[in-house]
């Protein structure tokens, strides 16, 4: 009862706030989903609503509001914090728990002066285009309560930033950002169905205490970046720098006589990316490619803790990915992507191999004049032979209503990025209706 009662304010509202400001654009979509496990045991019954508005300020000042009203009868996936410690003291949920939260998920003016275009406040700013894993788009952390499952679009955290664009030529331009939000990753809650178990991110060992050192300081903490992008000769290319903490925390281990104890620790690193892509007939050509200056990676030996160490390795890290995209059939898109990361200062007392190579594939097939929509998307660690796979069959029942249903799957060595959830396979079914 008060589930659907939620339901009849929410609406209710959105739609007084629609009748009484006029003068704002306003939609809002609505999604229902139901995940059930492979023992037909419920594991998300949730519906949320994501309202936006657009408001023209004055000439050549707008502000977007984008809300999230997200309400979960079940409370096998979402932590029942009400502000998570990944967040910073600028960003977080209004309010949350393990049945829903309320939120404002971006929040942003835009305006020009002259040929420059600003974009001030909370929003989401996307490098490079890769499919199911990230080279450059790491500007945004991620909520991993669904793993990789949600599309990036919705599993991005938002973050409160300066973004200012300028152009240069007349096919060129630069990007400046200036991120005084110190909010990183969020990962599933201990207990919930996509807890992080994987020994590549998570100490074996018997933890005796958590202590966490997280930054603070709005200025000296900031993330900065730039982004130069051009077209020339058919190819789009950008190059990418970014001084930003790293958005996973560091797990330093202390060895006692009863076992660890961990300083959860967010360590800054050096990111210079590029990217190219180009069309040739009926294919697309994508690359892009990101060192790290830093990178921190797990012992394998509780060994190395007695004899004074931390239990952490840092390595410079190159990683890259290319992908060759195909249209040359009506209705179908066809993807291949290989993605592939190197450690220059390799020991084997890492967990992480020296090379890391994962392949992906999706399909994607429209029939009934697009109504109806296959996709599927594969990804294939190669170290650890392990596997993810996301099949979805969508029909647009009328423009503004989709109903979809999918199975996700994953198999392979649990000590793998996809591997550790090899029990944890999905049937999801949903609708998305715009207003």
């Amino acid at each position: 009862m008060k589930y659907q009662l939620a339901i009849i304010i929410a609406l209710s509202t959105a739609a007084l706030i629609k009748t009484q400001i006029s003068q704002a654009e306003f939609s809002m979509l609505i999604e229902q989903e139901l995940f059930i496990d492979d023992s037909l045991h419920p594991q998300k019954y949730a519906m949320t609503f994501k309202p936006e508005w657009t408001f023209a300020l004055a000439k050549e000042i707008d502000m977007t509001l984008i809300g999230k009203i997200r309400l979960d009868a079940l409370d096998n996936i979402n932590s029942g914090q009400e502000k998570p410690d990944n967040y910073g003291k600028l960003n977080g949920p209004l309010t949350a728990g393990s049945h829903g939260e309320i939120s404002f998920r971006e929040w942003y003016i835009d305006t020009e002066t002259q040929t420059t275009f600003w974009r001030i406040g909370k929003q989401q700013v996307v490098w490079g285009q890769a499919d199911g894993l990230k080279i450059l788009d790491v500007i945004n952390p991620q909520d991993f309560s669904e793993f990789i499952l949600d599309e990036f679009e919705d599993s991005r955290i938002p973050l409160w930033m300066l973004n200012v664009e300028f152009p240069i030529e007349d096919e060129s331009s630069l990007q400046l950002l200036w991120i005084p939000d110190l909010t990183y990753h969020e990962f599933a809650a201990e207990g919930t169905r996509f807890e992080i178990t994987s020994p590549l991110f998570v100490p074996q060992s018997n933890i005796l205490q958590l202590h966490s050192d997280k930054p603070d300081s709005v200025f000296s903490d900031s993330d900065i970046g730039f982004r130069y992008s051009s077209f020339y000769n058919g190819w789009d290319l950008s190059i990418n720098y970014l001084y930003h903490y790293i958005d996973s925390p560091v797990l330093y281990q202390q060895q006692t006589n009863a076992g660890v104890i961990i300083t959860s620790k967010y360590e800054r690193s050096h990111l210079l990316g590029a990217s190219a892509s180009n069309v040739f007939g009926d294919f697309t050509i994508r690359t892009e490619v990101g060192y790290n200056k830093d990178s921190f990676h797990l012992a394998n030996q509780p060994l190395v803790l007695n004899e004074g160490g931390s239990g952490i390795f840092n390595s410079p890290e190159i990683a890259s990915v290319i992908g060759v995209d195909w249209r040359g059939l009506t209705d179908i898109f066809i993807s291949v992507q290989w993605f592939q990361s190197h450690l220059f200062e390799y020991t084997n007392l890492m967990v992480r191999p020296e090379n890391n190579q994962v392949g992906s594939f999706l399909f994607n097939q429209t029939f009934n004049n697009e109504n109806l929509e296959l996709n599927l998307l594969i990804l294939h660690g190669f170290e650890l032979s392990d596997s993810s796979s996301q099949l979805e069959l969508s029909y647009l029942f009328e423009d503004n209503l989709k109903l979809w249903i999918g199975f996700d799957h994953f198999s392979g060595d649990s000590n793998g990025l996809f591997g550790q959830f090899k029990n944890k396979s999905l049937f999801k079914l949903g609708f998305e209706w715009g207003l």
